[in-house]
């Protein structure tokens, strides 16, 4: 039988015309599906930036259900939902995002990260932990370990917060031996004496110019009964953290007395008032001054120097008035003023408190608190 060509050239035009008018049919659909997948997406948007959370995860919602392969709309969804404190239905976005074969190697990693802060703001920080722990080695790894040292700082688990603090301090994120002492020291106050002392002698090692471990050392030798130790450990602190004498002076005047060095005490005091006046250092020099009207007239010096409402009302308690019978009044309503100026503040977040923190129980923050009062500040 002879092969008819007439067919093959009538049969090419027809394929040609039933294939281009095909592919115009699907043209149109996905032109129409994308022109509402962003007015949805927009639509949102202006929501959002007009500050209307609820329309705009109305809109987020509706772009999704359009194009539920579009794993930036699950990731704006999923922040929304977290802003707006909804971490139940935040932690569904991400997991669905996790659970999807499709997504990149970044993407899978930016909603592991987004589902660890979806339980790290929800408070359940065994599971936050256990998140961020997936996230080593990632480009996340840095923001991990800062999350994860935050959980163990809140936790007290000291261990764990020294093994994450020596990461970040291997991978370059910045100096983390301030924050190791502050561990060494926390682990020593509910130790033995003799495991807190080789932990405090650890921690100075660590971060030398730190005061506290010092000071906590010297704190442990005087309740041992050994003044003479706890003077020389705060005389090292004194000449190794200056800024701190505020802080110091009054342990080390009170090992002084017990130990007998008030001669010493005396000359390092002297020496850090007159470079830098202190109402502590004050209290420190009066209460050594074997001459107790010189000891007064400390006062009326420092109230030559700096304007101090807490000065003053400390030397008018042992001031004669020429009417006596005020000067109970007088005085309660000048220590009444004075009282709030004695607090020290927090420098991060301005939490007042009439004890000096190391570690602000405002904004977690560490060495936050200037060793001067609020009057000084």
């Amino acid at each position: 039988m002879d092969f008819d060509l007439s067919w093959v050239l009538w049969g090419l035009p027809i394929v040609f015309v039933l294939g281009w008018l095909a592919s115009r049919l699907d043209l149109r659909q996905l032109r129409i599906e994308n022109r509402q997948a962003p007015k949805a997406y927009f639509r949102g948007l202006n929501f959002l930036l007009n500050e209307q959370q609820d329309q705009a995860i109305d809109a987020f919602i509706e772009a999704v259900q359009k194009d539920p392969d579009t794993s930036e709309l699950h990731f704006a969804l999923g922040n929304l939902f977290r802003r707006r404190g909804e971490y139940e239905r935040a932690v569904r976005v991400h997991e669905h995002l996790l659970s999807r074969g499709d997504l990149s190697r970044a993407d899978r990693h930016r909603a592991q990260h987004a589902l660890a802060l979806d339980y790290l703001k929800a408070g359940l920080l065994d599971r936050a932990e256990e998140a961020l722990r997936k996230l080593e080695g990632t480009a996340f790894e840095g923001q991990a370990l800062t999350a994860l040292l935050a959980i163990y700082e809140r936790t007290r688990d000291w261990a764990q917060a020294t093994e994450v603090a020596e990461k970040l301090d291997a991978s370059g994120q910045g100096s983390f031996s301030g924050r190791q002492a502050h561990y060494l020291c926390e682990q020593a106050v509910s130790a033995d004496p003799a495991q807190a002392e080789q932990l405090l002698r650890q921690a100075m090692k660590a971060a030398p110019e730190a005061a506290r471990p010092g000071l906590d050392l010297a704190a442990l030798q005087r309740r041992a009964g050994d003044s003479a130790a706890a003077f020389k450990t705060l005389s090292r602190v004194a000449h190794s953290a200056p800024v701190a004498i505020p802080l110091i002076a009054k342990p080390l005047t009170e090992a002084a007395v017990a130990a007998g060095q008030q001669s010493q005490a005396l000359e390092i005091l002297h020496t850090s008032y007159e470079l830098s006046p202190s109402l502590d250092v004050l209290e420190g020099i009066v209460a050594l001054e074997p001459d107790r009207a010189v000891a007064r007239d400390w006062y009326v010096k420092h109230l030559a120097r700096e304007p101090s409402l807490v000065a003053a009302a400390k030397w008018l308690a042992g001031e004669k008035l020429e009417h006596e019978q005020f000067h109970s009044p007088v005085q309660k309503a000048l220590d009444h003023a004075a009282k709030p100026l004695t607090r020290y503040r927090c420098a991060a977040c301005g939490f007042e408190a009439k004890q000096h923190f190391w570690h602000c129980p405002g904004c977690q923050a560490w060495d936050s608190y200037p060793a001067r009062r609020v009057e000084e500040l």
